[in-house]
């Protein structure tokens, strides 16, 4: 069975039995694993060249006839750290002109879309860039950046501010939807191709590879800090404070109400959640 998955920092704990022993092996045998980016994945699910993937939400209602695996999520029920909005002070966000958007989430940008008509700046241009934080100035009013690249943007933040002389405002954008609406933000979910895909033995393999990794936080924190330019205190608290891991009730009404509000906005096609996709073990770790 052929998965994509991502490759940032935050799926970590969601991908551990996959990534070691002693399930790897198993696994192997019965899944295919790839990593890209999270807009990469829905593609891969839309156009069959992947049965199952961990897909921004809002690929959900703009590809039709994908299912949802039940039980797990990447998600923030408070500030993520990493997903940022960053503007230069001087310039409110109702006056921004252009915003460059790092294209690597579409469901981050459905968000930012909802949160600038609240700002009251619903027309603002988005420029399409990588996630590059001094190019993406050097094009325009703000950028939006998402994943390892926000993270090492925030850990950056004073150096940047002695080498430009420049004062940035850093929006946690999953802590200005909590604010708006006292939902988690929702971030991603793992979506499948066709429905014959979500059998019991399968949603089992994923959820009991998310409770693995969040028992094995430390050692995964070891790990990533030799790939990043974080310490593993940093990548400790992200994965253990920032990320929500399990697709609970609450993350569910985070997920109507931008599904919701993307609709009402125009962001995006209406969509109904299928049910059955909340984890009903709900087990603490």
């Amino acid at each position: 069975m052929r998965i994509a998955a991502i490759r940032f920092l935050n799926p970590a704990p969601l991908m551990w039995d996959f990534e070691h022993p002693p399930l790897a092996g198993r696994l192997a045998s019965r899944y295919k694993i790839d990593s890209m980016l999270p807009s990469e994945c829905a593609e891969r699910l839309a156009n069959g060249t992947a049965d199952i993937g961990l897909i921004p939400i809002a690929a959900l209602a703009t590809t039709p006839g994908l299912g949802i695996l039940p039980g797990c999520t990447i998600a923030s029920k408070g500030r993520v750290r990493s997903l940022l909005l960053v503007r230069r002070a001087r310039q409110p966000l109702a006056t921004l002109r252009s915003v460059a958007a790092d294209t690597a989430s579409r469901t981050t940008i459905a968000h930012a879309r909802i949160l600038f008509r609240h700002w009251g700046n619903p027309d603002v241009p988005f420029l399409p860039m990588g996630g590059d934080l001094d190019a993406m100035l050097c094009r325009a009013d703000a950028a939006i950046l998402i994943g390892d690249p926000a993270l090492m943007a925030l850990e950056e933040q004073a150096n940047r501010l002695v080498r430009t002389d420049e004062e940035l405002v850093y929006h946690d954008i999953a802590g200005e939807w909590h604010s708006l609406t006292g939902l988690p933000f929702v971030s991603a979910v793992w979506g499948a191709a066709h429905g014959g895909l979500l059998v019991e033995s399968i949603s089992r393999d994923f959820i009991q590879s998310r409770d693995h990794g969040l028992k094995n936080i430390d050692a995964l924190a070891e790990e990533w800090a030799v790939r990043l330019p974080l310490s593993e205190q940093t990548i400790r608290h992200y994965l253990s404070s920032n990320i929500h891991y399990v697709l609970d009730e609450e993350c569910l009404e985070g997920m109507k109400a931008f599904f919701r509000m993307g609709a009402e906005c125009g962001v995006l096609p209406e969509y109904r959640l299928p049910a059955g996709i909340v984890d009903s073990s709900l087990a603490k770790i």
